[in-house]
C-alpha cells in the first residue's frame, strides 16, 4: 500500500479533521423586541430564510404605541448551535432591542388560539360537542350542519383537539401562532 492509498483509508484529505456531530434538534420560543417600523418583519424573516432556518410559528404585534415597539414571537427548531446562531444574528440587527429565549428561561407561559370548523350531524355532532367541552373549547358559531370552536392553550393541546376532530368532520383550522410571556413581576 502506498502513501496516498494509506492517507485516503485513514483520514479525509483535508487540512482540518472535522468531527461529525449529530446534535438533536430542539424547539425554542424566541421573543424579540423590535422598533415598529416598515420592513422590520421582512428583515427578521429574511434572516431565517436566507440561512435555511425554519419558522414553525410567528406572531407579531405592537406592544407600546407611544414607544413604537413591537414584539415578535418566533418558534423555531434547530440544534443548540443553530439556535445560538439565530439568537446572535437577531441580536445584531439594528431595529432589535432585545432577544429572549423563552425556552431557556424556564419561567414562561405559552398560549395559542385556534378556530376549528367541524361539520356533521347526529352522533358525530354530539361527540364533537362533548370533546369541545372536555377541551374547554367554546362554540363561537353554530348552524344546523356545522360548528366553529374557539380553543386556547398550549400548541400540543390544540393539535390534539384538531386530530380528535378530524374523524368527526373537520373542515378547516385557523391558528394564531404562539404568544409567550415570562412569569413573575419583571418585564422583558
Amino acid at each position: 500500500m502506498n502513501a496516498i492509498d494509506k492517507q485516503t483509508n485513514e483520514q479525509p484529505a483535508s487540512a482540518y479533521f472535522l468531527e461529525e456531530r449529530h446534535d438533536p434538534n430542539e424547539t425554542h420560543t424566541l421573543s424579540v423586541l423590535v422598533q415598529n417600523e416598515p420592513g422590520v418583519l421582512a428583515r427578521v424573516i429574511g434572516l431565517f430564510s436566507g440561512r435555511g432556518y425554519n419558522i414553525e410559528s410567528l406572531t407579531v404585534s405592537e406592544i407600546e404605541r407611544h414607544k413604537h415597539m413591537s414584539r415578535i414571537t418566533i418558534v423555531t427548531t434547530g440544534t443548540p448551535m443553530v439556535i445560538q446562531q439565530i439568537k446572535n444574528q437577531l441580536d445584531r440587527m439594528i431595529p432589535v432591542y432585545r432577544v429572549v429565549d423563552m425556552t431557556l428561561t424556564g419561567r414562561s407561559i405559552e398560549r395559542e388560539l385556534a378556530m376549528v370548523k367541524v361539520k356533521g350531524t347526529g352522533d358525530a355532532r354530539v361527540e364533537a360537542l362533548r370533546l369541545a367541552d372536555a377541551f374547554r373549547a367554546r362554540v363561537i358559531d353554530a348552524t344546523t350542519e356545522s360548528f366553529v370552536f374557539e380553543i386556547t392553550g398550549a400548541s400540543d393541546k390544540i393539535s390534539q383537539f384538531v386530530s380528535l376532530m378530524a374523524p368527526l368532520g373537520l373542515v378547516e383550522v385557523a391558528r394564531t401562532g404562539v404568544a409567550a410571556i415570562a412569569r413573575g413581576p419583571d418585564g422583558m
